[in-house]
Formats: C-alpha cells, sequence, structure tokens
C-alpha cells in the first residue's frame, strides 16, 4: 500500500509565505495537489510529472505557487508566496501511475491533508 504524508502546514498572515511538502512510500508517476476551503468542493492546485519537467497550475495560483520534485524522485514539494484569505484550505497531497491532470477521481493515493490558515 503506498502512503502519501503531508506536512509544513499552519498559520500565516496574509503576503506571508509556506512551503508543504508531500512524501510518498515509493515512486509515482504524477504527484499533485489539490485544496478544499469550508464549504467547498476540493479543487486541483499544481500537478508534476515526477520522471519529466512538466508541470501545471490552476489559474487561482499560478505566479504565486511552486511545485517542485526532488530527487528522490518521491518527494514534492509546494512553495507558496503572497499567500491570501481565501488560500485558506485543507491542502492534499495525490498521486497516480497513469493519470496526471486535474481530475481528482483519478488520482489512485491521497494523503491526509494539511490545513493552511491565511489571515488577513
Amino acid at each position: 500500500q503506498v502512503r502519501l504524508m503531508e506536512s509544513g502546514g499552519g498559520s500565516v498572515q496574509a503576503g506571508g509565505s509556506l512551503r508543504l511538502s508531500c512524501q510518498a512510500s515509493r515512486f509515482a508517476t504524477c504527484m499533485a495537489w489539490f485544496r478544499q476551503a469550508p464549504g467547498k468542493e476540493r479543487e486541483w492546485i499544481a500537478y508534476i510529472y515526477t520522471r519529466e519537467p512538466v508541470m501545471d497550475y490552476a489559474d487561482s495560483v499560478k505566479g504565486r505557487f511552486t511545485i517542485s520534485k526532488d530527487k528522490s524522485m518521491t518527494a514534492v514539494n509546494l512553495q507558496m508566496n503572497s499567500l491570501k484569505p481565501d488560500d485558506t484550505a485543507v491542502y492534499f497531497c495525490a498521486a497516480d501511475w497513469t493519470y496526471c491532470g486535474l481530475e481528482e477521481r483519478r488520482y489512485a493515493i491521497w494523503g491526509q491533508g494539511t490545513q493552511v490558515n491565511v489571515s488577513s
């Protein structure tokens, strides 16, 4: 059973930065970040292919968030800059071996989530 473990959540003031990390127990072709704000559906934020320099971002975070992978290709990070109160959510890491995109239901493995709170 592959497991994902997120870390790095916390509280920050608007304009601040946080760095999230997701460690997989073994290699996955694609790793992604989603988030779910209170009362809202879970939304895709970014994905990255672990073996190729291919990544994409949702418009809501483009230019502020950066997804990256480490050399082991079993961990990804999400650097979040210029945070806004609207970024407050539980952030989830997801992984899959045959799909890389924005469709939540197509990811096979999910982490437990890490809370990010951005105050104004």
